[in-house]
């Protein structure tokens, strides 16, 4: 009797530690890191296109976690608040004020809501009026504010259905506006907990091969399918400026409206049935359905059928009208693609897609216009003699674009700037649009010249540039180029192409991004400052920053970007720990994988989930480590992923080691999602580190078995790939300790929190040295500031004790 109780006690004291949990209240980190992430961040700046005026929009930081335990329904792929009918992980602006980019004077605006919770910022036509969203405890109203008066006014109730997207669309005469109002005859929504079954939920397997990647938050049942209509389904209703609200169209389940340049026709794309539980909404049955701007139907355009069988590869499509918009230099005419290939990567043709256009009054037959040798992306438009149309392969990563005549295609188009698309180096740039008669974007054409602006990445830095195209030579002309500096420019509009004034953002590493107005036609005149937002972040000012470059051991270039601590002696060289932080990425060539892309002159914004907040911690911090997985020809990235990931890590240590600033025994590795899969694979195959964190990542590639990240193959077809690079499958050779966090509520596609959970029960049974941390009600991303400030304790703790303290006992583990 008393060995069975010692044998019952034994076995119950095993059971307690096996499942050992900790009951923690949430915790915040050092002050050194609190005051960073506390920081109240300068505003969001939305300017109109002439580069006159403004408005700026503050938010929180981030959400509490009580508004994050708001009542959720996951369904077909959305998170929706059935309350406030609005995406439950919504972001919202908490206040907003005008600003004059001319006098650079901000003036707070009239009428607007207390406590508001503003979303969907959008400018009307003529950039006269910004229209949002305001949610409120019971659901979303319309509000406008008015550029001349800075007056603000509610156009609506609290009744906009914003359930899938923004729930009003701007009318051409920037005036009016077409409403998605929640409808008159919703019924109640059914307690899918509590409701009683009426049958089991059957899927069925036709025979056909439907390869869909492990989507979340999908269907389940025929109580999931009546919510997700009822919740799904608005009312369309015409309402003005001045309050006028009329009915236009009875209720339905309206996933998008686009009005027509001349504001004449709106396109409306319904969600019809049946519903899917494999693939989420955007692959349900929809028809898209042109009207006069009474409200009559005047022809369908597309009937696309419900898609769960979509051909492998992620160079496949849907078969049918795809990318329907209205072309911007004509009234009203419809553009589109038809795939030429079924919709089927794996087909071989001469030509991907075909290019079709039909103008109103719609009874006509569609016009071919153009084909494309890859998949068609977009078209900038010109007038009816020069477009600009685009096309890419993935598997190539090569994009193209076509000067094309879009009124006669016996016209050959003229294919040019074909290039790797991560070629940043060698990229030629966008061209410059300006606004036509119908307030939309089309080529800006000045003597047969067309002008294109490019971000300017090269091996000197990053230095933005204007060019010449020349539309007969086909040959680009160098205009500008900004001056290598201290500090990072970036052209975030063209605002007179002629006169030469561009709307650039200029920041420097201890200097806030802010807008100023440059004349490049006047090179030597300084550009003028039109915001002058202070840096949040200034503790963070003694930290060095630098980008440096080193090589993989089979000569392929990689660089990352250095932090050093405050008044850190790089001449005395303490050896300090460091932390390494990363994301892995696929290319098809060793010159491209080996170009940097990053400035030293950047910004530096210790956002929550970044490593570069453990310099204020004494940690030496490698930031955007380059980890580039490389296939090249006829070889997959994925085949070699264990030995090249290896191969980054050792040269970016051995980089810093050989500087002279790290004691190489105590380097820590962190990343997210696919980093927190490079995390989990760099301490299971390797020596190189102390310690890890993986935060919202997927271990079992099983688990994804229709292909993952950049992988196309799926499991059956390279089952040793998806072993070799699942950490779960080694979990035994695991060494080194490592905290796995996760969002309880991860929406991810292939990051379930179960990856989490069942690799940390693999560890621990196996022994290894592991910490698990859930953030309740957390997505793939977090948003509660008590998440947040948690899990950045939980990381500070862990490279404490294991990474700057390794091999030191504490106290407790001494006794």
């Amino acid at each position: 009797m008393r060995k069975l109780f010692y044998s019952l006690l034994f076995l119950s004291l095993s059971i307690g530690n096996l499942f050992a949990q900790e009951n923690l209240p949430y915790q915040q980190p050092p002050i050194e890191i609190l005051q960073l992430a506390d920081a109240n961040l300068p505003p969001s700046v939305y300017a109109d296109r002439k580069g006159e005026n403004a408005f700026f929009f503050y938010r929180n930081r981030y959400k509490s976690i009580a508004e994050l335990s708001e009542i959720e329904m996951r369904l077909g792929g959305l998170r929706i608040n059935p309350k406030t009918n609005i995406n439950s992980r919504q972001s919202y602006f908490d206040h907003l004020s005008a600003y004059n980019l001319k006098t650079s004077k901000e003036q707070e605006i009239k009428g607007l809501p207390s406590n508001g919770k503003f979303a969907n910022v959008i400018w009307n036509r003529n950039q006269t009026k910004i229209a949002f969203t305001n949610t409120t405890e019971n659901g979303v109203e319309l509000w406008v504010v008015d550029v001349k008066s800075n007056q603000a006014k509610k156009l609506t109730k609290d009744n906009l259905n914003a359930n899938l997207g923004r729930p009003f669309t701007w009318l051409e005469d920037g005036e009016s506006f077409l409403v998605n109002v929640l409808p008159s005859d919703r019924k109640g929504l059914i307690d899918t907990k509590e409701a009683v079954p009426t049958g089991p939920t059957i899927s069925v397997s036709d025979g056909k091969e439907a390869q869909n990647r492990t989507y979340q938050d999908l269907l389940q049942n025929k109580n999931d399918e009546f919510n997700f209509e009822q919740l799904t389904r608005s009312e369309l209703y015409l309402v003005t400026t001045d309050g006028t609200t009329t009915k236009w169209k009875d209720a339905g389940m309206y996933v998008w409206s686009s009005v027509s340049p001349d504001g004449n026709f709106i396109s409306i794309t319904e969600m019809k049935k049946p519903f899917s539980y494999i693939v989420p909404y955007n692959r349900f049955p929809q028809t898209t359905t042109v009207y006069d701007k009474t409200g009559k139907e005047v022809k369908i355009i597309a009937e696309k059928p419900l898609e769960e069988d979509r051909p492998k590869g992620f160079m496949s499509t849907s078969k049918g009208v795809r990318s329907l918009s209205w072309r911007a230099d004509h009234p009203a005419t419809l553009v589109w693609a038809e795939a030429l290939d079924e919709g089927n990567a794996e087909k071989k043709v001469d030509y991907r897609d075909a290019i079709y256009q039909l103008s109103a009054p719609f009874d006509g037959e569609k016009k071919l216009i153009l084909k494309t040798v890859d998949r068609f992306s977009g078209i900038t438009w010109g007038n009816d003699q020069i477009a600009i149309a685009y096309d890419n392969w993935w598997n190539t990563r090569n994009t193209s674009n076509y000067l094309f005549n879009p009124s006669d295609n016996t016209q050959e188009p003229k294919r040019f700037f074909s290039r790797n698309y991560q070629d940043a180096y060698n990229n030629p740039g966008s061209f410059v649009t300006i606004d036509n008669q119908f307030g939309r974007q089309q080529l800006f054409i000045n003597n047969q010249k067309l002008m294109l602006e490019g971000e300017g990445i090269s091996a000197e830095g990053i230095m933005p540039f204007i060019d010449e195209f020349d539309l007969k030579t086909m040959k680009t002309k160098r205009i500008w180029r900004a001056a290598k500096s201290d500090k990072l420019e970036t052209i975030v509009n063209v605002l007179d192409p002629k006169k030469g004034i561009v709307l650039e953002r200029i920041q420097s590493k201890t200097e806030f991004p802010n807008l100023y107005i440059r004349n490049i036609f006047k090179p030597k005149q300084k550009p003028k400052a039109v915001t002058f937002h202070k840096n949040p972040f200034e503790a963070m000012n003694g930290v060095h920053k630098e980008v440096i470059t080193y090589k993989r051991e089979d000569g392929v270039e990689l660089s990352g970007t250095l932090y050093l601590p405050p008044n850190y002696d790089r001449k005395k060289k303490e050896k300090l720990p460091m932390l390494m932080w990363a994301y892995p990425r696929e290319f098809k060539d060793p010159a491209t994988a080996g170009q940097v892309t990053t400035s030293p002159n950047q910004f530096t914004y210790p956002s929550y989930g970044t490593p570069i907040l453990w310099a204020m911690r004494g940690y030496v911090v490698l930031d955007d480590a380059a980890f580039p997985i490389i296939g090249e020809g006829n070889e997959e990235p994925n085949d070699t992923f264990v030995k090249q990931l290896v191969g980054n890590a050792k040269a970016a240590i051995d980089a810093v080691d050989k500087l002279g600033y790290i004691d190489r025994t105590r380097v820590g590795v962190g990343g997210h999602s696919y980093g927190a899969f490079m995390t989990a694979n760099l301490l299971t195959h390797s020596d190189l580190f102390a310690a890890g964190i993986a935060r919202s990542g997927a271990y079992n590639r099983t688990l994804t078995p229709f292909g993952f990240q950049s992988e196309e193959r799926n499991y059956w077809e390279a089952p040793e790939v998806y072993n070799t690079m699942s950490p779960f499958q080694n979990a035994n050779k695991m060494k080194t300790p490592l905290l796995l966090i996760h969002g309880e509520a991860d929406n991810n596609s292939g990051t379930f929190p179960m990856q989490s959970e069942r690799y940390f029960n693999a560890l621990k049974g196996l022994g290894a040295t592991a910490r698990y941390v859930v953030l309740p009600k957390e997505s793939h991303g977090y948003s509660a500031r008590e998440s947040v400030l948690h899990m950045l304790w939980e990381q500070d703790q862990w490279l404490e004790k294991y990474v700057k303290n390794k091999g030191q006992e504490t106290k407790e583990e001494k006794k």
